[in-house]
């Protein structure tokens, strides 16, 4: 439990609310603070899924701490930066946990980098997005145009990236940005339901089903259905398989233990 970030155990599931008023600014300590959250819940072996949301009803994440970056007086210290904050969103895509953003109300810049690391999001369907860097003279730097150019399409991205517009929930999933829309207040009880969903099922196929996508989504198709091949073959010999199996031959709810 951080001063700036806190984290909460339901079960097989992690939450963490960044706790930063009034608009929970993604300042050096909360990137130390989020980074070590981070870090404990991917060791932890009894969780499955961890939620990312921000205090307050109103505001997920407003971005990087601009005070921080006006004290920037070099190229040097501002890759440094750029680099911090990408390796800590890297921990996140690269996690075989599931994270899903629960995104409650405004999320720009640092916000929505941090959302478009997440594996899963779901937005109140009053929530703003957007990546406003340019507004500011300058551009992203926790991987915002790159993870925004392979999730909406370069076309769409390049469109948000130089105007710097906001756009609503809505038209956020219309172009593939988030998965979910939801009721305001809605958030976080939603993100919990689906996160109990993903965490009732075998941890091994959780896991094998995240090295899949992750790493296949960086290969030749033929190399990624290779690979997708060999994670098949060793998801057979598992427990949980030969008990998933049985049980729909059994017409029955399956009873996984993760092995």
């Amino acid at each position: 439990m951080g001063q700036w970030v806190k984290v909460t155990r339901e079960d097989s599931i992690g939450i963490v609310l960044i706790d930063n008023p009034p608009l929970n600014v993604l300042t050096a300590s909360v990137m130390e603070e989020l980074e070590q959250a981070v870090a404990d819940l991917d060791d932890a072996a009894d969780v499955k899924a961890v939620i990312i949301t921000g205090q307050g009803a109103q505001v997920f994440m407003a971005g990087a701490d601009i005070k921080e970056i006006a004290k920037i007086d070099s190229a040097g210290k501002g890759e440094a930066l750029a680099l911090k904050g990408q390796g800590v969103l890297d921990k996140i895509e690269n996690s075989k946990k599931v994270f899903i953003a629960a995104i409650n109300g405004v999320c720009l810049g640092g916000g929505t980098e941090l959302a478009m690391a997440c594996h899963l999001r779901i937005a109140s369907d009053r929530s703003k997005i957007a990546q406003p860097e340019i507004l500011l003279g300058i551009i992203p730097g926790f991987g915002g145009s790159q993870r925004l150019s392979r999730i909406v399409g370069q076309p769409k991205a390049r469109e948000l990236l130089l105007t710097g517009d906001n756009i609503t929930a809505q038209e956020a999933l219309r172009i593939g940005l988030i998965n979910k829309v939801v009721p305001d207040g809605e958030v976080l009880k939603q993100a919990v339901g689906l996160a109990k969903k993903i965490a009732a099922k075998s941890r091994r196929a959780i896991e094998m089903l995240q090295e899949a996508l992750l790493a296949g989504g960086k290969l030749p198709l033929t190399e990624a259905l290779k690979l997708e091949a060999r994670l098949f073959g060793k998801i057979c010999e598992t427990e949980d398989c030969k008990e998933g199996v049985r049980a729909f031959l059994e017409k029955r709810q399956p009873k996984f233990t993760d092995r």
